[in-house]
């Protein structure tokens, strides 16, 4: 079992504390903000990652993007490569945010690196354009 000694810092004290704390290695500000716990042998760790959201969530850095992960499989990347056999999987995460249906069609058109899928409904053009671009 492990405890905190203190409640650990939030906020603009966390961003304050951190500010005074400049001189000092990122371990030991970590801990004298309140990120550590004590192990039953009496060991000292510092919890550098729940220090660094903190101090993100203190900058108004959001953590966690709206439409992020669903608990299943991995994070959007916005990013895909083309696999061995030339195919390239956008992804049900994708599809889902975009509220795409199975049966959905596109059209296809290649540019100069990058493909555009123009999502059509029968013989009209959607509004909406996505745009992969190759990198």
């Amino acid at each position: 079992m492990t405890e905190t000694a203190t409640a650990p810092l939030t906020g603009r004290q966390l961003l304050q504390k951190v500010k005074e704390l400049s001189n000092l290695p990122r371990r030991e500000t970590a801990k004298r903000c309140g990120y550590y716990t004590v192990t039953k042998n009496n060991q000292t760790r510092v919890n550098l990652t729940d220090f660094y959201d903190a101090v993100l969530a203190a900058k108004g850095v959001p953590l966690e993007p709206e439409g992020g992960k669903d608990g299943r499989g991995r994070e959007p990347t916005y990013r895909v490569s083309v696999h061995q056999n030339g195919q390239i999987v956008i992804g049900a995460t994708y599809t889902q945010a975009m509220g795409l249906k199975p049966g959905d069609q596109f059209e296809i058109k290649l540019g100069y690196k990058h493909i555009h899928l123009i999502q059509v409904e029968g013989d009209k053009d959607v509004a909406d354009e996505e745009v992969l671009e190759a990198a």
